[in-house]
């Protein structure tokens, strides 16, 4: 009896732990949640968590999750993040881009030539347009750096590793050549908005309407999604599942809100608004910054990205591409022209981040991008993108972008010399490849 009785008792936890992992198997496969995501989102909260706490018991204060280290975070992340989304496309095609830290410099050299030393010899100082033909110049500078480095890849057969690797050095040296090493500045005052700041922002009022809409954009995702379903008879997840994706959507818009409205204004800046005015700063009390323009500029290039990845034939041919490049071309896609455009779109993007980058700076130096290519590309493969190709998301990139900004803001925040920094990162990268061979061969 006591024989059986400890047998029965040693095979209690194993049925236990039996049924925890096929409800956990259970409850991911009813909310097709992506354990990639899973994951990505759990590190952050760690990174998050944990460089909270170190500051608070190592240097007596915490710095982290406040709402300012918080919003300058997602400042900080939205250039990176931009060139994340077009460095998936480029790695799941199987090619890599080495060149983007250096374009991006150079291109904000050509925008800052542009509205400092040209337009105001025929427009004048601050004109309405300077800001548009600047940013026009840039990301049409960017595409056809783009489209240029694709051609060479795809019509004349070089590795798109040395094509890019040659892009680092020469667009890098052409950005000091181009201004002799000097700064430029300042920059239109309406182009140095787009970079955030105090005024670069759209307060409260903005930001609770930039929820709300968010939120019905996900309600109306999901309806969408649940009709699409039935018309075409595919499974559908439970309704308990659908209300729990809605509600943790719309839970994490609203955190977001506060964490945004929840950091103020400086009190020197409320002080000049103050004078200018003529009335007491405490007349004008709590002043919120809300969303900042750049956070605005990577959530729409977020979601045109994703339109693009995944409701349209370009985006169907670039993973057609990067599953296997041979059947795609004798599937009738015209791999070599795809090639061109998807370097051509990864410059537009980086115009659009060097846009962002100089405005923040509000000058263009040949500072501007060094090593970005290297959080580009981690940013990628750390959101879920494989070098094997095929495989990728945007939303993935963008998160992978926040994880790299939070490791890079932490560490300075702790105070980490730059050379432990950059040891950090290049770590986090191995580590994101070698995972990434893991969940492939699990997945095979």
């Amino acid at each position: 009896m006591a024989e059986n009785k400890t047998d029965a008792q040693a095979a209690e936890p194993t049925v236990s732990v039996d049924k925890v992992e096929s409800g956990f198997v259970r409850f991911l496969r009813a909310t097709e949640i992506d354990t990639r995501m899973l994951g990505m989102i759990g590190a952050l909260l760690l990174i998050w968590v944990g460089f909270h706490f170190y500051g608070l018991f190592a240097n007596g204060f915490a710095a982290f999750l406040t709402p300012r280290n918080l919003w300058n975070l997602s400042v900080q992340t939205s250039s990176i993040a931009v060139m994340a989304t077009g460095m998936m496309l480029i790695i799941v095609t199987r090619h890599i881009d080495l060149s983007v830290g250096s374009m991006l410099g150079f291109v904000a050299m050509i925008m800052g030539i542009t509205q400092v030393w040209i337009l105001p010899e025929y427009l004048g100082l601050d004109h309405p347009l300077t800001w548009i033909i600047t940013v026009a110049v840039g990301i049409a500078f960017g595409a056809l750096i783009g489209a240029f480095q694709g051609f060479l890849v795809a019509y004349l057969s070089i590795p798109a590793f040395i094509v890019t690797l040659g892009g680092l050095l020469i667009w890098r040296g052409s950005a000091y050549l181009v201004a002799r090493g000097e700064t430029i500045a300042p920059v239109d005052t309406t182009f140095a908005l787009i970079g955030g700041g105090p005024y670069g922002t759209i307060g409260a009022t903005g930001t609770w309407i930039v929820g709300v809409l968010a939120c019905l954009a996900i309600i109306g995702v999901l309806i969408s999604g649940r009709r699409s379903r039935i018309r075409f008879k595919f499974p559908l997840r439970p309704m308990w599942a659908e209300y729990l994706i809605g509600g943790a959507g719309c839970f994490f818009v609203l955190i977001t809100v506060l964490v945004m409205n929840a950091y103020p204004w400086p009190k020197g800046i409320v002080r000049q608004v103050a004078k200018a005015q003529g009335v007491t700063p405490e007349d004008i009390g709590f002043v919120s910054h809300g969303l900042a323009i750049p956070v605005l500029i990577a959530i729409a290039v977020g979601i045109f990205m994703t339109f693009l990845t995944t409701r349209t034939r370009f985006g169907r041919y670039v993973f057609a591409i990067g599953g296997n490049p041979e059947a795609a071309e004798l599937a009738g896609i015209n791999v070599k022209k795809m090639t061109l455009l998807i370097f051509s779109l990864m410059g537009a993007l980086v115009g659009i981040s060097a846009v962002i980058a100089s405005a923040r700076l509000k000058s263009a130096t040949i500072a501007l991008g060094q090593l970005d290519e290297l959080y580009v590309i981690a940013a990628a493969v750390i959101g879920g993108t494989s070098f094997a190709g095929g495989i990728g998301t945007i939303y993935g990139a963008i998160l992978g972008a926040l994880v790299m900004q939070s490791l890079q803001s932490g560490m300075v925040l702790v105070g980490f010399d730059a050379a432990i920094q950059q040891m950090v990162v290049g770590g986090v990268l191995v580590a994101a490849v070698y995972l990434d061979t893991l969940y492939r061969k699990n997945s095979d």
